[in-house]
């Protein structure tokens, strides 16, 4: 902790910005015997406490929710627009119900702090520095009445948890 980010840090950070914007990307939490991955569509980058810093969303009914928990490591990969079906499918369908990994064309495979996937053009390597809930109370009414009008109203079971993670490699 305490490093000043490397080019190659900084580069991913602004990569992963872009594909939660305009993409999406996975998050993948576990050990190698037992994980879980998302696709997330929300998240941020920067600097926090004089460190390169990542944040990702998790709702707490999301199967990978109790990986990120338990787990001081987690990992984002980012993927070209050919692997789009599969982050779709694996934004889908839960890790809970059915080994959803093996219906897409991704390879999982072990790190040292966890899995990642080797299609990934860019995988962070992230260790956890802080968690909090959202508090509803203090979102916009407007955010709460545009997810409260969709078919999955995500906040009707409580929101989601904030996970900021150090960004301690690039592969």
């Amino acid at each position: 902790m305490f490093n000043k980010p490397t080019t190659q840090i900084e580069e991913a950070q602004l990569a992963f910005v872009r594909a939660v914007h305009d993409d999406w990307a996975l998050v993948t939490a576990g050990t190698q015997d037992d994980w879980n991955t998302m696709t997330i569509g929300w998240g941020e980058a920067g600097t926090l406490w004089s460190t390169p810093t990542v944040t990702v969303y998790v709702h707490p009914r999301r199967y990978t929710h109790r990986f990120m928990l338990e787990n001081d490591y987690f990992t984002i990969q980012l993927f070209g627009p050919e692997h789009k079906r599969d982050l779709a499918l694996l934004g889908a369908k839960s890790g809970r119900d059915t080994n959803k990994v093996q219906l897409t064309s991704l390879t999982p495979k072990p790190i040292e702090h966890g899995m990642m996937f080797e299609e990934a053009t860019v995988t962070l390597v992230c260790r956890k520095l802080y968690t909090h809930q959202i508090d509803l109370t203090q979102v916009p009414p407007e955010v709460l009445e545009h997810f409260a009008s969709r078919s999955n109203n995500l906040y009707a079971e409580g929101a989601h948890l904030a996970y900021t993670a150090e960004v301690v490699d690039v592969l």
